[in-house]
């Protein structure tokens, strides 16, 4: 679901005039600007109505001005507690991530508790459909992610292997977790149903075949089990 991103402190978008603070991550800055009237609102109010609409109608329609809306104030307005939509976005994608927790036990079998956060970020992902996009633009880190990589770490401590295979694996779990919930969220998915296959005979050889009995675990376990061992989990010839 997260992604590892590279983008240093000096890429972040600034807005003219607003000092040195809007090149530091959303985290790091004050809740709100020096400069302007009182606050109406805090950034927590802004970034849960953000949510709300994004849950609502998409994340097309989280704009300051949409926003703003929502909250039944001026666009102008949000620009005291955020630099940009950028910042908004980065906020919104931590705070549900903190919807991961409490975090599974590491006391038991590591493969079993990945697979558990696993399952917990699918369902995270439709619950929020809008969060498969918006993490694959380049973001800031914030102090939920961070708590979620510590904690995949943490329950990856008795694998011995390299920590950046760790990393590695981290990373393509949440890509097959991304996956699955583009594909579901996906209408008319592809089907070989109306097509001709005549002069295809290998697909007319593989749709002859004797439907095998359905595995015991969905395709989303399969994938991960397999995926896990075969990145964190050495070679019989490599133990030796």
């Amino acid at each position: 679901m997260f992604a590892v991103y590279s983008r240093s402190v000096s890429d972040a978008p600034t807005r003219s005039g607003d000092g040195d603070s809007d090149r530091q991550p959303i985290w790091t800055r004050p809740e709100r600007g020096s400069r302007g009237p009182a606050p109406a609102h805090s950034r927590d109010a802004i970034v849960a109505a953000a949510i709300a609409l994004a849950d609502e109608d998409g994340l097309a329609a989280v704009s300051m001005r949409g926003v703003a809306t929502a909250l039944g104030t001026g666009a102008g307005s949000l620009y005291r507690y955020l630099s940009s939509r950028d910042d908004l976005l980065d906020l919104m994608t931590d705070r549900v991530v903190g919807e991961l927790r409490p975090y599974p036990r590491a006391d038991g079998d590591w493969l079993d508790a990945m697979l558990l956060l696993a399952r917990r970020q699918l369902a995270l992902h439709r619950r929020h459909p809008w969060l498969t996009d918006v993490t694959h633009r380049p973001s800031g880190v914030g102090p939920e992610t961070l708590a979620w990589f510590d904690n995949c770490l943490r329950i990856l401590e008795p694998v011995g292997c390299a920590v950046t295979a760790k990393f590695e694996a981290i990373a393509m779990v949440t890509g097959v977790v991304s996956l699955f919930a583009r594909s579901e969220a996906t209408t008319g998915s592809f089907t070989f149903a109306g097509a001709d296959l005549t002069a295809y005979p290998h697909l007319v050889a593989a749709f002859s075949q004797p439907s095998p009995p359905a595995p015991r675990t969905g395709l989303f376990e399969r994938t991960l089990r397999s995926l896990l061992t075969g990145l964190l989990l050495p070679e019989p010839s490599d133990a030796g």
